[in-house]
């Protein structure tokens, strides 16, 4: 699916800034042949990638918070990848950015529980167990998201030629 310019100005115009980030993104994930893979990650630039792992951060935090995130696979693309440092070098959004890096030392202090196999009871338990990974979801939900989603939508606005996918292409 292509995506231009004056696509991403009508569609910023029409739809809340969370959907307008899933419909962006959506074209990111049908140019690439509908997810990612190690295979494809080098068809988007940067911000795309960025702009991709803030959708699922936005989407499995406001379902289950940073541990359904994490459990749902997506660590190491958010918290692993240069989100958090583009985040705050590229995109100035350097509180964002800051509580990324909490919830990385976070993961990476209660790795070995939130990677083991698991009953749906166990995974519950872990919002009592790992009390400050819950909190930082939290945070973001009380503190973040809010503001930072329009934000965010704004900055593809701004800088919509870095987000653009040509017919054919995702490489904008």
């Amino acid at each position: 699916m292509a995506l231009s310019e004056s696509d991403i100005l009508q569609k910023y115009e029409e739809l809340s800034a969370a959907d307008f980030i899933v419909y962006v993104t959506d074209a990111y994930l049908v140019s690439v042949g509908g997810g990612l893979t190690a295979e494809n990650m080098g068809m988007l630039n940067t911000d795309q990638h960025t702009l991709l792992a803030y959708r699922y951060l936005l989407e499995e935090v406001m379902e289950g918070g940073f541990i359904q995130l994490i459990l749902n696979g997506y660590a190491g693309y958010v918290l692993e990848g240069p989100f958090p440092y583009v985040l705050k070098k590229e995109w100035g959004m350097k509180e964002l950015s800051k509580l990324i890096y909490s919830v990385k030392s976070e993961y990476h202090r209660n790795r070995e529980v939130l990677e083991a196999e698991m009953s749906d009871e166990e995974f519950m338990a872990l919002y009592e167990q790992l009390e400050e990974l819950n909190e930082l979801g939290d945070d973001f939900l009380d503190d973040f998201q809010e503001e930072t989603t329009p934000a965010v939508a704004q900055y593809v606005v701004e800088h919509k030629e870095r987000f653009i996918v040509p017919q054919g292409d995702a490489q904008g």
